[in-house]
């Protein structure tokens, strides 16, 4: 039965940590919608991959932490499953930020335009549009944030 209760809360925490907003020219959060944007043109400079880091919520480490420590408690019998359920709500703890934020770090461009009257922009955004330099482009702002589009 402590098998079953260690998959379901693993299990929790996978699906916890997928749980990561997009970041893409295509996905728009739901405060980003029905709000005027400045739109913008220019040419593209350059294109790069990047990295974007992963989400640290805290609900890996909370979800590892209730793992760990339902893991730990089932090691020894009176003082030492305390023990043991304190050291592995730490250690899933670390482990579940950890997994957490490897499994939602993401692949983005970093996209340098070229805006109509001169001003040189870079903005990175998560994988999604297929942009290369030279092509003519949008980039929208507003609200905080900023994209580029085709």
């Amino acid at each position: 039965m402590n098998i079953l209760k260690l998959l379901a809360v693993l299990l929790i925490s996978l699906v916890l940590s997928a749980c990561a907003s997009s970041r893409s020219g295509d996905v728009y959060s739901r405060d980003q919608t029905m709000r005027e944007m400045v739109v913008r043109s220019g040419i593209v400079e350059s294109v790069r991959e990047v990295s974007m880091e992963g989400t640290q919520s805290g609900a890996g480490t909370l979800a590892g932490a209730a793992v760990g420590g339902v893991a730990g408690s089932t090691v020894g019998g009176g003082r030492g499953q305390i023990v043991g359920a304190i050291i592995g709500a730490v250690l899933g703890g670390i482990a579940g930020n950890s997994i957490e934020e490897s499994a939602t770090k993401k692949n983005a461009l970093e996209i340098s335009v070229s805006l109509d009257g001169g001003k040189l922009i870079a903005v990175v955004q998560e994988m999604g549009e297929v942009f290369h330099p030279g092509e003519r482009v949008r980039v929208l702002s507003g609200n905080g944030s900023t994209r580029v589009t085709h």
